[in-house]
């Protein structure tokens, strides 16, 4: 994944500050994209009109469904990804006009954390401290709701290593020599203030032999004259004494900024038992509501991110909009910017399918272009005053419906805390307000990849059933607030998890015939193929226009899982709408060993009886018996094409790194 920093800076023709336009080959895409939804209603119009086998309906009725729905799903899927965009945008120290240091905002970094190895949450927090961005601007907080001693040490160790830091030393002499500076003049003024008051008073009461008495009046007199053009009668020493005050608080606020150098800071929470804690949402609301934190942008990090130092200055920019009238930089309703996730330990063959270029890539910016980008938890920065106009929003209607809520603003007020995916329902609520989003596509953190089986699906079941708990209770279709596009984005994604039972009927429509010779279809003659084989070629045509540039494996591993994990998605779909509890689940961080084929049983009956039936069928040939041997080897193809999608989660379940050789 390229970085357009260097194109955009070296750029001098550039004008503004930031830019977008639509992806290479995006035309291209478009003229497929038409043909293909054409072809495809063409042929699901065929298939209901004329190609419906009434002697079986039970089977028949089913896969014309399941297609139906493809057809749908597939068609939202294209639209989502008709405008694509790619953005460049300037660094923030690099903006023209250019924007002054002291004028950078303020930044929260939060690492959200439970249970993981110290030693990980502090690379994360190291890597967060050595960002290029003002001292005095940044500050990195570990969210720990482990309530780890061992963590909260570590947190204090790097906050004193940080102190001393060449950076940290260099603003603690400016900040020092800037308070000795007040502090020497609030001891003159101190040192004038009586000999002034004294001043004073004698002008009020002075001996009339005096010899300097008709001057000092003359003068008391001028000064009463002046202050009286203001419409106050301010005394010299009232001056001095409101300057005194104005250089105290000068002075406190200097010895703030001197204590708030302390930039790695420790916040865990208590949980009370018996009450819910909102598990990551809460931990971050809770940052957000403790008094301890004000940065004006957040940047949330896992505990295994590590963000790389340009991350600020390469974000930041896409809040602010250059005012020509005031010549200055004013905020904008951008909410969030989201950038990719990628990750270092990935495995060579990525057994598990975590790279997600195609997500991080044509997806994301297809959203971008319809102002729908995700924010998926990690890796984005967040306005915290669009967070919390939102949140206490939210806040409020629950509070009208449960006043015993009133105690858990500081829990719920902040990220949507309704759902286990709480950063897609967060974004939701975001765009429904009326705030917008950014998709910036450059890689500025990696991290850690679940790297065995049971992690991924824990991963991927939250993932499902946090998406479809939001449909349930803050339907995309009906929510206001969102225009047409982004309601078709989010419905578009919880649509899609539907899929689990359409593909139990794909994969089980060969193996049924090849045991009964039924077959779903009332003819696979030229019929047939006249309308499906243009339909299924111009599609992968389609997709292939529209994920150019990622590699073929990548994509193909992409669509195994997405038909390798029906069971996943089906007890997904199930839990949710028999109102099982769910709870979130923190992915491991650490490799879970062990042989997890009894995780993928389903798979592996539906393998076994392929090629139980596939045999099957090759002896009733060798036999002579079989009646339709074309109709047999088209369903062979079908049913071999199933395996190897299904094959991918088998192949997961026994994986094993490879062990590294002995130093000699």
């Amino acid at each position: 994944m390229t970085s357009p920093t260097t194109i955009l800076e070296n750029a001098p023709s550039f004008i503004g500050n930031m830019r977008s336009r639509l992806k290479d080959r995006t035309l291209l895409f478009r003229y497929l994209a038409e043909i293909n939804i054409i072809l495809g209603a063409w042929y699901i119009s065929w298939r209901f009109s004329h190609s419906i086998n009434f002697n079986a309906l039970w089977i028949s009725i089913p896969l014309i469904l399941a297609e139906l729905y493809s057809f749908i799903g597939g068609t939202m899927f294209t639209i989502g990804l008709w405008r694509p965009l790619e953005r460049e945008v300037r660094s923030l120290d690099q903006m023209r006009p250019a924007l002054p240091a002291d004028d950078f905002p303020t930044v929260d970094i939060f690492i959200t954390c439970y249970n993981e190895p110290v030693e990980m949450v502090e690379e994360t927090a190291k890597a967060a401290l050595a960002m290029d961005y003002p001292v005095s601007k940044l500050r990195v907080y570990i969210l720990d709701d482990g309530r780890s001693d061992d963590m909260r040490n570590m947190a204090q160790m790097l906050a004193i290593a940080d102190l001393r830091s060449p950076k940290n030393q260099v603003e603690a002499e400016r900040l020092g020599s800037e308070l000795n500076d007040l502090e020497q003049k609030l001891q003159k003024l101190q040192s004038l203030l009586p000999d002034t008051q004294s001043a004073e008073l004698f002008l009020q009461n002075p001996p009339d032999s005096h010899p300097a008495v008709k001057f000092l009046q003359t003068m008391r007199d001028s000064l009463m004259i002046v202050s009286s053009a203001t419409k106050s009668e301010v005394s010299v020493s009232d001056r001095l004494a409101s300057e005194q005050k104005h250089l105290e608080k000068a002075i406190a606020q200097k010895q703030r900024e001197l204590g708030d150098l302390a930039r790695c800071r420790y916040i865990g929470r208590i949980k009370a038992k018996g009450k819910a804690h909102h598990a990551k949402a809460g931990n971050i609301n809770h940052a957000i509501f403790s008094g301890e934190t004000h940065g004006a942008f957040i940047l949330t990090l896992d505990a295994d991110h590590i963000p790389k130092p340009q991350f600020l200055k390469r974000i930041l920019p896409y809040f602010f909009s250059y005012n020509q009238w005031n010549g200055k930089y004013d905020s904008n309703r951008i909410a969030f910017v989201q950038t990719p996730q990628d990750f270092y330990n990935l495995p060579e063959g990525d057994p598990y399918g975590h790279s997600a270029h195609l997500f991080y890539g044509p997806i994301q910016q297809g959203k971008d272009g319809l102002n729908s980008a995700f924010y998926t938890g990690t890796n984005a920065i967040l306005r915290r005053e669009a967070l919390l106009s939102v949140g206490l929003q939210y806040f409020s209607e629950s509070l009208d419906k449960d006043a015993d809520r009133i105690n858990e603003f500081n829990l719920i007020g902040g990220m949507s805390s309704s759902s286990i995916t709480e950063d897609m329902n967060t974004a939701m609520r975001l765009h429904s307000a009326g705030w917008k989003s950014v998709y910036h596509n450059e890689l500025l953190a990696k991290g850690l990849a679940p790297d065995d089986l049971v992690s991924t699906l824990k991963q991927r079941l939250r993932w499902a059933q946090g998406t479809i708990q939001v449909l349930l209770q803050e339907n995309p279709i009906t929510k206001p607030g969102l225009s047409f596009w982004q309601r078709l984005q989010y419905f578009q994604t919880m649509y899609s998890y539907f899929s689990g039972f359409f593909t139990v009927i794909f994969i089980c429509c060969p193996i049924i015939f090849f045991f009964t010779d039924i077959a779903p279809v009332s003819s696979y003659g030229a019929d047939f193929a006249i309308h499906f084989f243009p339909a299924f070629v111009i599609n992968r045509l389609t997709f292939l226009a529209a994920t150019w540039g990622i590699p073929a494996g990548e994509l193909w591993r992409s669509e195994q899982y997405a038909i390798a994990l029906f069971p996943l998605f089906i007890q997904s779909v199930w839990s949710v709408f028999s109102r099982t509890p769910l709870s979130f689940q923190v992915t491991p961080k650490q490799r879970q060993s062990g042989n997890y084929l009894y995780l993928v049983v389903p798979q592996l009956t539906i393998i076994a009886l392929s090629v139980l039936g596939m045999t099957w069928s090759l002896i009733r040939f060798m036999m002579g018996t079989l009646s339709d041997p074309w109709v047999h080897l088209l369903n062979s193809g079908w049913a071999i094409y199933n395996v190897c999608l299904l094959s991918v989660v088998v192949k997961a379940a026994v994986w094993q790194p490879k062990e590294e050789s002995p130093k000699v």
